[in-house]
């Protein structure tokens, strides 16, 4: 009998808690939301709220309304000018900026427990890892073409407040302590300055090349559109594809919905057909689900957030979600109670999802424009 390999206990340990939770999410989400209180607890937001008094899901909604970005704006001002715990427990470690399709830039505060949830979003690419018996792909490196973690900064009442993207304030901060190196290193990316103009883009993808060719890279991470600029900056600059320098194992992508259908043929295409496709489902505001198995959609994290979502006969948990019927997500992060993220999601068989878009009018029609256009028309 072949012997197991020593990595797959650790492996299979550290995803653990997230399978226990999918086989049991209403348990799950009632430990988190006792949790999530607990944190609120130490904040003037949830002593406003009666944190401390909140016994069940009923009473946490009846205690705490549901809240858009604008409607967190103020509170978010409040940090920023000193009063941290306005919102938060913690001082954050970072502030992270997001632009979305409005071109309306967010402000999100990464506190040290968000941080560390994030980390988990590992889960997809490391399910691979065991599902796929690929061991080799955890001695290589990450190709990182993270975002800079500081691109500018506010000045809040005499404060001045550094901002930066989501994905560069966590390898700085939370990356750095994992065996699987990143290459570059976030501090050789944050050296280069953060212009988000196309001049700055081109330097920090020679920056990549330049440091990573030659190097054992088996992993790439990210967003899906960086992912596919990079490879046709790298074609018409260089005259390669990726799949030509590196030998990738696996690609765990996300920041756009169609990861595992309009986006996978251009995918493989640049990063080699060898090369397993993992989709996050994540943003600015936290990581929340990642792909489990074959099928093309991401699984949530019941163990680390609480997820409701508000459908046409009113809100409800995402678990109560039935296949076929879409809702509009609001999650409850350490930073953010019911946040309405403004993401549509669609449940399939339990416990498979798929954001579909912006929560916007015409977002279902493009949806089934879209599967039609790819000639995907499968449920499953």
């Amino acid at each position: 009998m072949e012997a197991e390999n020593p990595i797959v206990p650790i492996l299979q340990a550290y995803i653990q808690p997230w399978h226990d939770a999918l086989s049991d999410p209403p348990t799950a989400q009632e430990r988190v939301l006792q949790s999530l209180l607990q944190i609120y607890a130490r904040t003037e937001y949830g002593r406003q709220h009666h944190a401390e008094q909140v016994g069940s899901i009923a009473d946490y909604r009846a205690a705490f309304p549901v809240k858009t970005y604008a409607d967190y704006e103020p509170l978010l001002h409040q940090v920023m000018a000193g009063d941290t715990h306005a919102l938060l427990e913690a001082e954050p470690l970072g502030w992270a900026m997001t632009r979305g399709t409005t071109g309306e830039v967010k402000y999100i505060p990464m506190t040290p427990r968000d941080l560390e949830q994030r980390h988990n979003a590992a889960r997809g690419p490391l399910q691979y890892v065991l599902h796929s018996r690929r061991y080799d792909i955890l001695l290589g490196a990450n190709l990182n073409l993270s975002f800079p973690s500081v691109v500018g900064s506010l000045e809040v009442n005499g404060r001045t407040i550094e901002y930066g993207y989501a994905t560069g304030i966590y390898v700085k901060h939370v990356a750095a302590r994992t065996p699987i190196p990143s290459i570059p290193s976030q501090a050789e990316i944050d050296a280069l300055g953060g212009g988000t103009g196309r001049a700055a883009w081109e330097a920090r993808f020679q920056l990549a090349y330049e440091r990573a060719r030659g190097q054992n890279i088996t992993i790439l991470g990210g967003a899906v559109q960086v992912m596919l600029k990079f490879a046709r900056w790298l074609r018409k600059t260089h005259g390669v594809y990726p799949k030509d320098v590196w030998d990738f194992g696996v690609l765990s992508l996300g920041s756009a919905p169609g990861i595992n259908s309009t986006f996978r043929p251009r995918l493989l295409a640049f990063y080699g057909a060898e090369a397993g496709l993992v989709e996050i489902y994540g943003a600015t505001e936290g990581m929340f689900g990642q792909q489990r198995d074959d099928r093309r959609f991401w699984v949530p994290n019941f163990d680390l957030y609480f997820f409701e979502v508000e459908t046409a006969g009113g809100v409800k948990m995402l678990h109560e979600l039935a296949p076929g019927e879409t809702g509009s997500l609001i999650v409850s992060t350490p930073v953010l109670p019911r946040y309405k993220i403004l993401d549509l999601v669609r449940a399939f068989e339990p416990p498979h999802y798929l954001c579909i878009g912006r929560d916007r009018k015409w977002t279902r029609t493009a949806y089934w424009l879209r599967r039609a256009i790819d000639l995907d028309l499968r449920e499953g």
